[in-house]
C-alpha cells in the first residue's frame, strides 16, 4: 500500500505522489512558532504532527526539505516590545530559543531550514511588487499596500479553495484599525503596513515607504524562496486554513510564479484543535499548559510526546493529565517488554531480513501509509507487545527472534522518536544505582533492616525494584 493523505485542497483522501520527477525529493513547509510568548501545549500538537509525517516520509525513503519558519514580527509582537522597553531581537531571540529547546524535548527534528522573517524582507518586497505589476495588489495613500480580492477573482482565479467562504461575511470580526481605512473592501488584506508611531523601531524601507509586511505575505515569501515556486506538503493547525491559508494560495498563484497548471502547493494537510481537560485552553480556566508547566509536573517529553500522537491529526484531542498518567503506563508496557525482549536475546542479532519480515513493521507501516493513522499503528503496536510478553513467559521465543524483534521496534520508533526500551521509563540516575548495588549487598549479609530501608528510599523516589532473570532492576513507578 502507498501512502494516502487527506488534502484539504480537494476535501478527500489522495495517493501521495511527489512532485519530483524521480519521486524521491519532497518539499514540507509547515507554520512555525510567533515568538510573543512560550508556545503552549496546543501549538505543539501540530509540531508532534508534522515531525511524525516527516520522519514516515523519510522511513518510506524519501529526502524531505522541512522548512519551519519564525515569524518573528506581528502586531502582539510589536506590542510587547514596546511595553518591555527592548528591542526586537532582543525579544523574539529569547522565545525562539526557548521554543527550539521544547521541540527537541519533544524529540522533533530540527527543520532543515527555520527561515525568520525579518531575514526574507527583499523576498517579501519583490513578492508585493510581483502583486502590483500584475493588478491585483494596490497601495493606498499613507503607503500601506493590500491584495484585491476581486481583482484577484476578475483575473480568473477562485477565492476560497480551501474552504467555502461568503464574500460578504469574510474577516467581520476583524479590527480596521486606522490604517486600513484606506481599503477598497473589508475582504482585502495586507500585503504591506505603513509605519505608525506605535510601531517604534520596527520597520522597514520600501518602494511605497516605511513599514513592516502582513503576516501572510510572509509565509509565501520563505516558503516559494526555500522550497521554488510549487512544493508538495503545507501543514498546519486547522485554525490557520482561513484567512491565513487562503490568502497564501491568492498572493502566492496570484503573483504568476508557477508554470502553467501548476499549483503553490499539492497537498494541504490541517491538525484538528486541541482541547485540554475538555475545554478550550484558557489562562482564566487554568488549563492553559506550556511543556514547561508539564515538566514541572514530572511528566517527560516522550510521555507528552506519546500522548500527542495517541489521536489521528485530524480528530479534535482532549490533552489531560489523567492522559498523561496513561501515557506513562502505555510506554512502561513497551519499556518492559523490550527489556525482556532484550535479556532473551543476549548476544543474538537479527537480520536484515529479519526486520523486514517483522509483523510490527508491516503492520504500523500499513496504518500509517492511510492518512498517518496512528490510532491503528497504536493498536498493532501493543497486540504485538502482548504477542510478545506471551511468547516470553511461555518460553517459545528463541534469542534470534527476541533480537528480531528489539530490532523491529527500533525501526519503527525512528517514526515515534519515543526513545523507549531498555530503561523502564527513564534512564536510571547513578546515585540510584548505586543505592541498588548497597541493597544487593546488604541482602547478601542477611541485613535486612539496611535492605528494607534503602528500597523505602528508591520508592520514596518513585522507583520500584523488579526482579529479573538477568537480576533486579530499577523501574520508575507510575
Amino acid at each position: 500500500m502507498s501512502l494516502r493523505v487527506f488534502n484539504t485542497l480537494s476535501r478527500s483522501m489522495e495517493a501521495f505522489v511527489p512532485l519530483d520527477p524521480q519521486g524521491k525529493g519532497v518539499g514540507m513547509y509547515c507554520c512555525g512558532p510567533t515568538v510573543h510568548d512560550v508556545a503552549h501545549i496546543g501549538n505543539f500538537r501540530t509540531f508532534v504532527f508534522s515531525d511524525l509525517m516527516r520522519r514516515f516520509l523519510e522511513h518510506r525513503g524519501y529526502k524531505v526539505r522541512h522548512v519551519m519558519n519564525v515569524t518573528d514580527v506581528e502586531d502582539k509582537i510589536i506590542q510587547r516590545v514596546r511595553a518591555g522597553k527592548t528591542t526586537l531581537k532582543a525579544h523574539t531571540s529569547k522565545y525562539e530559543e526557548a521554543f527550539f529547546a521544547d521541540l527537541e524535548r519533544l524529540g522533533c527534528l530540527k527543520p532543515t531550514h527555520i527561515p525568520r522573517a525579518t531575514e526574507f524582507i527583499p523576498a517579501i518586497l519583490e513578492l508585493i511588487q510581483a502583486l502590483l505589476d500584475r493588478g491585483i495588489g494596490y497601495g493606498t495613500p499613507d503607503g500601506s499596500v493590500y491584495f484585491s480580492i476581486e481583482k484577484y477573482r476578475r483575473a480568473g482565479f477562485r477565492y476560497g479553495q480551501l474552504l467555502s467562504l461568503n464574500t460578504d461575511e469574510l474577516r467581520p470580526g476583524e479590527r480596521v484599525a486606522a490604517d486600513e481605512y484606506g481599503k477598497e473592501s473589508i475582504a482585502d488584506f495586507a500585503l504591506w503596513k505603513a509605519r505608525v508611531p506605535e510601531d517604534g523601531d520596527v520597520y522597514w524601507s520600501s518602494p511605497w515607504g516605511e513599514g513592516r509586511p502582513g503576516w501572510h505575505i510572509e509565509c509565501s515569501a520563505m516558503s516559494m524562496k526555500l522550497l521554488g515556486p510549487s512544493f508538495d506538503l503545507h501543514l498546519g493547525g486547522e485554525d490557520l486554513i482561513f484567512p491565513h491559508h487562503e490568502d497564501e494560495i491568492a498572493q502566492s498563484e496570484a503573483a504568476g510564479a508557477q508554470c502553467p497548471g501548476c499549483r503553490f502547493v499539492k497537498y494541504w494537510m490541517h491538525g484538528a484543535h486541541l482541547l485540554v481537560e475538555g475545554k478550550k485552553m484558557s489562562k482564566s480556566l487554568g488549563n492553559y499548559f506550556t511543556l514547561r508547566d508539564l515538566l514541572a509536573k514530572g511528566f517527560t517529553g516522550r510521555e507528552i510526546r506519546f500522548l500527542l500522537m495517541s489521536a489521528h491529526y485530524r480528530e479534535s484531542f482532549n490533552f489531560t493529565l489523567e492522559g498523561l498518567q496513561g501515557a506513562r503506563s502505555a510506554l512502561g508496557r513497551i519499556d518492559d517488554c523490550l527489556n525482556r525482549l532484550n535479556e532473551r536475546a543476549g548476544g543474538a542479532t537479527a537480520s536484515s531480513e529479519d526486520l523486514s519480515r517483522a509483523d510490527l513493521c508491516a503492520g504500523v507501516e500499513e496504518a500509517l501509509d492511510h492518512d498517518l493513522n496512528v490510532a491503528q499503528a497504536w493498536a498493532v503496536v501493543f497486540e504485538w507487545v502482548r504477542e510478545c510478553n506471551r511468547a516470553l513467559s511461555e518460553a517459545r521465543i528463541s534469542a534470534e527472534a527476541a533480537a528480531a524483534a528489539v530490532g523491529a521496534w527500533r525501526r519503527i520508533d525512528k517514526i515515534f522518536a519515543l526513545g523507549a526500551g531498555f530503561s523502564s521509563g527513564g534512564e536510571v540516575p547513578p546515585e540510584l544505582e548505586a543505592m541498588l548495588a548497597e541493597r544487593q549487598e546488604a541482602r547478601r549479609v542477611k541485613d535486612f533492616k539496611r535492605s528494607d530501608a534503602i528500597r523505602d528510599a528508591l520508592k520514596a523516589q518513585n522507583w520500584i525494584i523488579e526482579d529479573t532473570p538477568a537480576g533486579p532492576r530499577l523501574k520508575k513507578s507510575g
